[in-house]
C-alpha cells in the first residue's frame, strides 16, 4: 500500500469531482493530480532524491495537502514541522532529520532568518504563501507552472513515509519513523470502524502537521472524499466551513468540542445538517461536555480514538453508541474504546507478564501500524519495541469487554488541549535558567484544557527569580503551550530510595481521590 495510491484511483474513477477546497480555491482530482506530479518534478529539480527528507512549516491549506502527496510521489520522505514549537525545537528537528528542502507559508517566513544560526542544512527554501516570494526563496506556484510532471515513484510497503517528531522523555524531540504500509493500514482500520465513509467532505480544522488529523484525513482520502481547509481551529471558522462547504466529518480534541458547542455562533441558526461525524482524541471527554455536544448536534456521531504517533497513530476506538443513550449506562465513556481491526492490546506488569482484566499495568500494542523506530536512535527504539510490542508508557487496564481505560502515564506525559507535553522537556527548559537548581513538572486538572502544566522549582542558594520570569525564559526554548501555567517554589521534593522524584506524591494534592491520575 502507499499514500499516493488513492490518487491514481480517483483519477481513473472520478477525475472531475472536487478534491480540495481552500477559501476561494477549488481543485478537482484531475487538477490535483497534475499539480502533485509537477510539484514532485520541481522538488526533484531542486535536488530531492530517493529517501530525502522534505520539511514543511505552515498552517493548514490545500498546498499543505499537495506537499503531503508530492513528496512521496517524487520519492522523498515527509517531515511536517510542528507549528506550535519554539524556533529552537523546529531547528532541532530540521537538523536531526537532515531536511535540505523547507516549504514555508506567510505565517512562518520570518522563521527563515533563524536558519543561518543553526546546525540545520536546509539549502532550498520554497515560499508557499499568496504574496511575492521573499528574496532567496523560490515561489511555490511558479515552480509548479515551470516544472514538467514526473511519474509516481511508488514508494510503498516498508518504504519510509515520513518522520513525525514527537516530544522526547529525554528533553529532545524524537523522529518517529512510519512506513507506507503501517500508516495506510491504520487508515483502513479507521474506515472499518465507521469513522469515515464514502461521498463525504472532511474538514481539516486540527493542525495538519499532527498525525491525528493526517490519519483521519487520509482515511477520507482513501475513500476519494473532498477536503476542506481552514488555517486553524476557531469555533466561527468551523461553523462557517460546515455551513458553506457542507462538511460531513471533522477531527477535534475535547477542548475544541467544548469551545465549539459553548460558542455563541452555535445559536445563530446556521445550517449544520451536513455534519455526521466528529472524531476526537488526545483525552477522553467529560459527560458534561458530551451532553452539551449531543444537545447542540443531536444527529452527529461521536468517535474517540486513543493512540500515539508511534502507532500511526490509532490503537483503540470508542464507537458512537457508547456516547449516549443506553450505551452510556455501560460505563465506557471514560475508556479509549476497543482495539481496532489491525491492533492488538495487552496490559502487562513490570516483568512483561499479561495481566487479567481489571488489573492496572503498562499498555502495550502490536500490529502493522507500529512504528519502524526512532530516527537514528537504535537504543530508544529497542527499549520501546520489544518482541514486536510497542510499550506505550501509559498505565491502564482492560475491562472484561476489552475496553481500555487509561489511568496514568509511566512516561510523565501531560496532555493539555490535546497536545502531548513531556515533563522532561519542560524541566530541561526550567533548569537552563541560571537561578534554578532543579525542578519537577506534572499535569494538574484544568476545566478547559484537561490538564495544565504545573512546575515545582528549587532555586540555587541566594538566587531569586519570579514565576513570570521563568515562564518568559521557557518560551525562548520551548513552545508556549508547553510552558508552566503555574509555578510553585519549594525547598525540597519527595524522593524515592534511589533518589528519583516521586511525582505520584506531587500529584496527590491536585488529583485527590480521583480514579484517574490523568484528564
Amino acid at each position: 500500500m502507499y499514500l499516493t495510491q488513492p490518487l491514481h484511483r480517483a483519477l481513473q474513477q472520478h477525475p472531475d469531482r472536487t478534491a480540495l477546497v481552500c477559501g476561494r480555491r477549488r481543485r478537482s482530482f484531475r487538477t490535483l493530480g497534475e499539480r502533485v506530479a509537477r510539484l514532485a518534478g520541481a522538488l526533484q529539480l531542486q535536488g530531492m532524491r530517493e529517501g530525502d527528507r522534505v520539511a514543511m512549516l505552515a498552517l493548514n491549506s490545500d498546498r499543505y495537502f499537495e506537499y503531503l502527496l508530492a513528496v512521496p510521489w517524487g520519492g522523498g520522505v515527509l517531515n511536517p514541522c510542528n507549528t506550535r514549537w519554539s524556533s529552537a525545537e523546529i531547528l532541532y528537528s530540521l537538523e536531526d532529520s537532515g531536511s535540505e528542502i523547507l516549504i514555508v507559508d506567510d505565517h512562518f517566513v520570518s522563521f527563515v532568518g533563524e536558519l543561518p544560526k543553526s546546525g540545520a542544512k536546509v539549502r532550498t527554501l520554497i515560499y508557499a504563501g499568496d504574496g511575492e516570494a521573499p528574496a532567496g526563496m523560490l515561489d511555490y506556484e511558479r515552480l509548479i507552472t515551470a516544472s514538467e510532471p514526473v511519474p509516481d515513484a511508488v514508494r510503498r510497503g516498508q518504504d519510509l513515509l515520513g518522520l513525525f517528531y514527537t516530544g522526547g522523555t529525554t528533553g529532545r524531540p524524537k523522529g518517529v519513523m512510519l512506513g507506507h504500509d503501517g500508516f495506510m493500514t491504520c487508515c483502513l482500520a479507521v474506515i472499518a470502524a465507521g469513522m469515515a465513509s464514502p461521498r463525504g467532505t472532511f474538514l481539516h480544522a486540527a493542525p495538519m502537521f499532527h498525525l491525528a488529523d493526517m490519519a483521519l484525513g487520509f482515511a477520507n482520502w482513501v475513500l476519494g472524499n473532498t477536503h476542506v481547509f481552514i488555517p486553524g481551529f476557531s469555533p466561527s471558522a468551523v461553523v462557517d466551513a460546515i455551513d458553506r462547504d457542507k462538511v460531513s466529518d471533522v477531527l477535534l480534541v475535547p477542548t475544541m468540542i467544548q469551545m465549539l458547542v459553548d460558542h455563541p455562533v452555535m445559536k445563530e441558526g446556521r445550517d449544520l445538517s451536513s455534519l455526521r461525524t466528529i472524531a476526537y482524541g488526545g483525552s477522553s471527554i467529560s459527560e458534561a461536555v458530551i451532553d452539551r455536544a449531543l444537545a447542540a448536534l443531536p444527529k452527529v456521531r461521536f468517535f474517540q480514538a486513543y493512540g500515539m504517533t508511534e502507532l500511526s497513530p490509532v490503537a483503540t476506538i470508542l464507537r458512537p453508541e457508547y456516547h449516549s443513550g443506553e450505551g452510556r449506562t455501560l460505563g465506557k465513556l471514560r475508556s479509549g474504546g476497543q482495539a481496532h481491526l489491525c491492533s492488538e492490546i495487552r496490559v502487562v506488569d513490570v516483568e512483561g507478564r499479561e495481566l487479567p482484566a481489571g488489573e492496572t499495568g503498562e499498555v502495550i500494542v502490536r500490529g502493522p501500524h507500529v512504528m519502524q523506530g526512532y530516527w537514528n536512535r537504535p537504543e530508544e527504539t529497542a527499549a520501546a519495541i520489544r518482541d514486536g510490542w510497542m510499550h506505550t508508557g501509559d498505565c491502564g487496564y482492560l475491562d472484561g469487554d476489552g475496553f481500555l481505560f487509561i489511568v496514568d502515564r509511566a512516561k510523565d506525559m501531560i496532555i493539555s488541549g490535546g497536545e502531548n507535553i513531556y515533563s522532561a522537556e519542560v524541566e530541561n527548559a526550567l533548569c537552563q535558567h541560571a537561578s534554578v537548581a532543579t525542578s519537577a513538572v506534572i499535569g494538574i486538572p484544568n476545566e478547559q484544557w484537561g490538564e495544565s502544566v504545573h512546575a515545582f522549582v528549587i532555586l540555587k542558594p541566594g538566587e531569586t527569580v519570579t514565576a513570570d520570569e521563568l515562564t518568559r525564559h521557557c518560551k525562548t526554548l520551548i513552545a508556549g503551550y508547553k510552558c508552566p501555567r503555574s509555578i510553585e517554589f519549594v525547598t525540597e521534593l519527595p524522593l524515592s530510595a534511589p533518589g528519583k522524584v516521586l511525582k505520584t506524591e506531587l500529584r496527590k494534592r491536585f488529583w485527590g481521590d480521583r480514579d484517574r491520575q490523568v484528564a
